[in-house]
């Protein structure tokens, strides 16, 4: 007889599997008393952290502004500053989906921008609303090429130019991105404490908060595209 008084391991035996404890791992015997403790225990604590709540990222109603008037890109620059300035056309009601979607929001945020709040006012019904720069638009310094363009174009070339670099010395694309983490967090903060939150801010810097978002296991539960009164709604998977 083997060392141990143990009969060696064959072919057969190993398939047949009577070897406890094998493969090397396996928990068997009062271990698994413990683990499902330690299950127990986790689940105690996952039933006790409260539910995280949703996150709605909204786009503005339609701003005031001509964008079909021809101009140059140093008269886009002063376009796009009265841009910032203004905020909604008039004649315009919040869609009832978005007024339904965020009827139930704990909390609500807007960028400092006027076309923001205004349309955070339009569906808040009274409830306060928190304003902070973080969620401000990321900028659209026009490149200095020839020609008139209405400022939907001066807008893509602005945007492409500054994808790339060109800044002229205003907020880069890599601070941007930076800010959008710490904008991204803000909302989570709130939503990770079991609040449901809505933010009212602009296209491209929503654009630029979803794959912070999606990185963190947020789920985009609802697209409702890109237009003005548009809006996404996110709920944590993981």
């Amino acid at each position: 007889m083997p060392w141990g008084g143990r009969r060696p391991l064959t072919l057969g035996r190993f398939i047949a599997g009577e070897l406890r404890g094998w493969p090397p791992g396996r928990v068997t015997g009062p271990v698994t008393a413990e683990a499902g403790e330690m299950d127990q225990a986790r689940n105690q604590n996952d039933a006790r952290r409260p539910r995280a709540g949703s996150i709605i990222l909204a786009r503005h109603g339609r701003p005031v502004g001509d964008r079909q008037k021809p101009l140059t890109w140093r008269e886009y620059i002063d376009w796009w500053a009265e841009y910032d300035r203004s905020g909604l056309s008039e004649g315009q009601t919040p869609p009832d989906v978005l007024v339904e979607a965020t009827k139930n929001a704990d909390t609500l945020y807007a960028s400092t921008l006027q076309r923001a709040i205004a349309t955070a006012e339009s569906v808040a019904d009274g409830r306060p609303i928190t304003k902070d720069a973080i969620f401000i638009e990321a900028p659209l310094p026009p490149p200095p090429i020839w020609g008139k363009r209405n400022a939907r174009s001066w807008g893509v070339w602005a945007r492409i130019s500054w994808w790339f670099g060109r800044h002229a010395g205003g907020e880069s694309r890599q601070a941007a991105e930076r800010r959008a983490e710490a904008a991204a967090a803000t909302l989570t903060a709130r939503a990770l404490r079991g609040e449901n939150v809505a933010l009212f801010a602009h296209g491209w810097f929503n654009r630029m908060m979803r794959p912070v978002l999606k990185r963190q296991g947020w789920k985009c539960v609802y697209d409702g595209g890109d237009s003005y009164w548009s809006f996404r709604r996110y709920e944590k998977v993981r």
